[in-house]
C-alpha cells in the first residue's frame, strides 16, 4: 500500500535539494532533510496504537504528523490550544477503541455541540484524495501551496497529501492575521502559488487587499474554497481580480473525503455549484434530496462508535446531511444543510440562499439568516448584519434590496446590526449558537 512517506522518500532521492516544506517560524526543509527528520523520528515513535497531539504550522508537527504515518501509529492531532484534559481524554479513547489496521489519521470534528467524534482517515483513503486532487486541480512539482489554516481540519491538512504526493513546496503561515506574511509568500514562491481559503477568508482578503491581490495576478496558479457556501458577490469579485485563476469551490467532509470540485472562472459562476465528482468518487441523490457519496476517499469509521458509524456509513456509500441536485452536465449543485432549513408561513427556507443576497448590498461586511418567533407565522426570519463601515445601513432600504431580488416569503421580518457573527474555528457560520437567540 502506497502511503505519503513512499513518495516522501521517492522525492528525497530524485529531488533531494527540492524545498519541501517552510514553516510559519521560518524554518525550511528540503526533501532530503524532511525525509531523515521524519525517519529518525519514526524510529523513536512509542509503541501505541495512536499519538494525540497539537497541531501547529511548525516543521516539528509536519515531522510529527508524517512519522506517525511511517511507523504505523495513527496521528490524531487537535486544535492548538487544545486543553491537557481534552488530549487526555481523547488519548484514552483511542487507547480502549478498536483502531483498524490501516488507518492513518484520526480528525476530530468542530464539536459546537460538544459532541466531538474522531474520524478514521486510512493511508488509500488519503492517497485516493491526494490523486483527486491532482487530478482534478494541477497540482504540479514546481508548485507552493500556501497554507493559512488549522492543520488538525480536513480542509488545509489534506493540501498536504497531493503536494508531497508530486513533490511541490508546502509554506505554513500562521493564519492570516498578518497579510503582508501571506503577499510575502506569495513573493518569495520560485513558481507560481495556490491556497485555499474559506470563504469567509476570502471575503476578508478582497475587502483589505484587492490591490494587492490585483497586482499579483500572474502568481496564483489557484484558489480553492470549501467547507461553507460562498457567496456570489464574493465569487464574482474574485473573477474580476484573477481572470486568469483557476477558482475552485469544492465539496468535501471529514467522513467523505475530498468528492467533487468546479472552477468557478471558467464559464460557470452560480454559487452553490460544486462540480463534477473527482477520480476516485462517486455522488448519487437519494428520493429524499440528500446527497451520498461513494469511492476510494471515504472514511474508515468514528472512533469507538459503531452506533453512530453505521448511521451515515453502509450500503457502500456515507449519507451526507446535505441536499442537493445533479444538473445537466452532471455537477453538483448544493442546496443546503439539513437542520439549517427555515420552516415560516408554510415555506422551507434556505437561509444560505437569503444570506447570500444580502452579502452582495454595498453596506455588508457579514451576516447571518436565522428563524426568530412570530405571533402568527410561528416562525419568522431574522437577518443579523455586521457593516462595513463603508455606509450606514437603512434597514427600510435593505428590506426593499432583499425584496428586489428574494421571493416575498423569503425575506426576513427582523434586522439586527452586530458587532461580528458567531463562526466555528474552520469559519462556518455557528448557526446551532444562535437556535435560542435572543438579539435585538
Amino acid at each position: 500500500m502506497t502511503a505519503l512517506t513512499d513518495c516522501l522518500k521517492r522525492h528525497a532521492a530524485s529531488t533531494p535539494s527540492k524545498t519541501a516544506l517552510i514553516d510559519a517560524y521560518g524554518n525550511t526543509l528540503s526533501y532530503e532533510s524532511l525525509f531523515r527528520a521524519v525517519t529518525e523520528a519514526a524510529a523513536s515513535m512509542p509503541r501505541t496504537r495512536a499519538l494525540v497531539f497539537r497541531a501547529s504550522p511548525s516543521a516539528d508537527f509536519i515531522i510529527r504528523y508524517l512519522a506517525c504515518h511511517e511507523a504505523g501509529v495513527a496521528a490524531v492531532p487537535l486544535e492548538r490550544d487544545a486543553s491537557a484534559e481534552e488530549m487526555d481524554r481523547i488519548t484514552d479513547l483511542a487507547a480502549k477503541a478498536d483502531i483498524p489496521e490501516g488507518v492513518a489519521d484520526i480528525l476530530f470534528t468542530t464539536g459546537t455541540t460538544g459532541n466531538r467524534k474522531g474520524t478514521m482517515i486510512s493511508h488509500s483513503a488519503i492517497m485516493a484524495d491526494a490523486e483527486n486532487l491532482i487530478g482534478a486541480q494541477g497540482f504540479s512539482p514546481s508548485l507552493t501551496f500556501i497554507i493559512t489554516g488549522p492543520l488538525n481540519h480536513i480542509g488545509s491538512l489534506s493540501k498536504i497529501w497531493p503536494c508531497l504526493t508530486v513533490g511541490a513546496t508546502v509554506h505554513l503561515l500562521d493564519g492570516l492575521k498578518d497579510l503582508s506574511a501571506f503577499f510575502g509568500a506569495v513573493d518569495m514562491a520560485e513558481g507560481k502559488v495556490a491556497t485555499f481559503q474559506v470563504p469567509a477568508s476570502l471575503r476578508m482578503m478582497m475587502q483589505m487587499a484587492r490591490r494587492h491581490i490585483a497586482e499579483r495576478s500572474d502568481r496564483f496558479d489557484f484558489i480553492e474554497t470549501g467547507a461553507a457556501p460562498m457567496a456570489q458577490a464574493d465569487m464574482e469579485a474574485w473573477c474580476a481580480a484573477l481572470p486568469h485563476t483557476r477558482l475552485y469551490n469544492t465539496y468535501a467532509s471529514t467522513e467523505t473525503g475530498i468528492i467533487a470540485t468546479h472552477d468557478f472562472n471558467a464559464g460557470v459562476c452560480e454559487a452553490g455549484c460544486l462540480g463534477k465528482p473527482m477520480r476516485h468518487s462517486s455522488i448519487s441523490i437519494g428520493a429524499d434530496g440528500f446527497i451520498s457519496c461513494s469511492g476510494a476517499t471515504l472514511m474508515t469509521g468514528y472512533l469507538g462508535d459503531d452506533e453512530a458509524t453505521r448511521k451515515v456509513l453502509h450500503d457502500g456509500a456515507v449519507h451526507t446531511a446535505d441536499r442537493g441536485s445533479i444538473d445537466s452536465e452532471g455537477r453538483l449543485r448544493l442546496a443546503g444543510r439539513d437542520g439549517d432549513v427555515i420552516n415560516t408561513g408554510g415555506y422551507k427556507i434556505n437561509p444560505v440562499e437569503v444570506e447570500d443576497v444580502a452579502m452582495a448590498h454595498p453596506a455588508v461586511e457579514d451576516c447571518i439568516c436565522i428563524p426568530a418567533p412570530h405571533p402568527v407565522l410561528g416562525t419568522s426570519l431574522r437577518l443579523l448584519v455586521v457593516t462595513n463601515g463603508h455606509a450606514p445601513l437603512d434597514k427600510k432600504q435593505f428590506a426593499a434590496f432583499l425584496a428586489s431580488r428574494l421571493e416575498r416569503h423569503k425575506v426576513p421580518l427582523l434586522y439586527s446590526v452586530v458587532e461580528s457573527i458567531r463562526r466555528t474555528f474552520n469559519g462556518k457560520l455557528d448557526r446551532k449558537s444562535y437556535a435560542n437567540a435572543t438579539e435585538q
